[in-house]
């Protein structure tokens, strides 16, 4: 058995979308970021968050965000050799884009926008590809803050996972009937960036650890 020294992290999942080497924990001392944010805007000191890189199979670990107050990180995603990391400083009122080079091992600041051009930090992640920040609002809209600036209304029981390019894949859910009648079903929505439908797809697409795109039905 290898044991791997995650500083209390114990819990950690592949780096989406695409790589079957990087692995990453991350700490919640506040809950997911909006959280974070709500405790800042109520005057609460926020004691930031930890996030790290494993690498497998060696099982090295990487910190490529320093935990600091005032400062939250969330779930990163992988793009053509690098890792991208989502971090808000609610200090200098800045959301930031930190980029881990899966190869030197070297992480730097790869963009920055003013956190007064985000509505709330509700549902802001990353995603790709392109490398895109979205935001998945409790108002039912869907947002692309960067690198487009779009914005459409959703179905209530869409949930935005995965772009492609001009494509956007949306997960769903269904339910109808009660006791044994009861029956739920799930399926993929692909929009536009005008949020157009262009197709409706039954089951789930997946991103497999090599890139490739699965269709399950």
């Amino acid at each position: 058995m290898k044991t791997i020294n995650t500083q209390g992290i114990t819990y950690i999942e592949p780096v989406p979308d695409g790589t079957p080497e990087w692995y990453y924990g991350i700490s919640r001392e506040h809950g997911d970021l909006y959280e974070a944010e709500e405790l800042f805007r109520a005057g609460y000191p926020v004691r930031g968050n930890a996030v790290c890189l494993i690498h497998y199979p060696d099982g090295e670990v990487f910190w490529p965000v320093p935990k600091k107050a005032g400062t939250c990180s969330e779930n990163p995603v992988f793009l053509d050799g690098r890792i991208y990391l989502l971090n808000v400083d609610f200090e200098n009122a800045r959301v930031r884009i930190f980029c881990f080079d899966c190869e030197t091992h070297k992480t730097g600041l790869f963009r920055q926008l003013p956190l007064e051009n985000v509505k709330s930090c509700y549902n802001l992640q990353l995603h790709t590809a392109p490398l895109s920040l979205t935001r998945q609002g409790e108002d039912d809209l869907f947002e692309i803050l960067w690198p487009e600036q779009v914005c459409f209304p959703m179905h209530p029981h869409e949930s935005f996972f995965l772009r492609d390019q001009e494509k956007l894949y949306f997960s769903k859910w269904y339910e109808e009937g009660s006791g044994p009648d009861y029956r739920y079903w799930e399926e993929t929505v692909v929009r536009d960036l005008n949020g157009s439908l262009l197709e409706t797809l039954p089951g789930d697409v997946r991103i497999m650890p090599d890139g490739e795109m699965w269709h399950l039905t």
